[in-house]
């Protein structure tokens, strides 16, 4: 990969990490509810997360899915159905009895979340189907992995900060429920446009 190459992509990986989607939108609210420290994990389960999910999708297992449609269908409904279930945990968060009543994700489960995340799904075949066509595809889609890590490590920390801000100056109150409802509802609105937009 030239230059020019690696710079498209890491545009690419700037929209994709750095822009809202269901990984920011529940790290913002992971971030506001229960710290930098707690949300770590679940911040690298992002970061770390997709890279690995993008050479696996390159180098095998996207040939499996596309000769087993039902399989890719399947994952499309699993995938919304746990973010509506994640829109409404963040709905319902209280801060103020989150560490009794709830946790944060763990590096694992936020790595797993990936494989149902129709963004991550979107951009996955993409990059496959753009930058692992050529005479070399193992090195270049080891390239794109890091160049979606180095902007998912910074995206997924400043993302958290946001939520950390947002939950200092909302406080413990109806604020920051009102804030929880909204990220809620806007995952909630994310995981039906990338469902159903598509179909459209």
């Amino acid at each position: 990969m030239d230059f020019d190459a690696v710079a498209a992509l890491a545009a690419v990986a700037i929209s994709m990490t750095w822009t809202p989607g269901p990984n920011n939108l529940m790290l913002a609210a992971s971030g506001a509810n229960f710290g930098w420290r707690r949300t770590l994990g679940h911040s690298l389960g992002v970061a770390f997360g997709f890279p690995v999910m993008l050479i696996l999708v390159t180098l095998g297992l996207g040939g499996v899915l596309e000769a087993e449609p039902s399989i890719a269908e399947g994952l499309r409904w699993i995938g919304f159905a746990a973010m509506l279930w994640f829109s409404w945990k963040i709905a319902m968060a209280d801060a103020a009895t989150a560490g009794k009543r709830s946790r944060p994700l763990t590096f694992l489960e936020a790595s797993a979340f990936q494989w149902i995340n129709p963004k991550a799904w979107t951009f996955a075949i993409w990059v496959a189907a753009t930058y692992a066509t050529g005479a070399d595809p193992v090195t270049a889609v080891l390239m794109a992995a890091l160049v979606f890590l180095g902007s998912g490590l910074g995206s997924s920390q400043v993302w958290t900060v946001f939520g950390i801000v947002i939950g200092q100056v909302l406080g413990t109150g109806w604020r920051l429920r009102a804030f929880n409802i909204a990220m809620g509802l806007l995952l909630a609105g994310s995981a039906i446009w990338l469902t159903f937009a598509p179909a459209l």
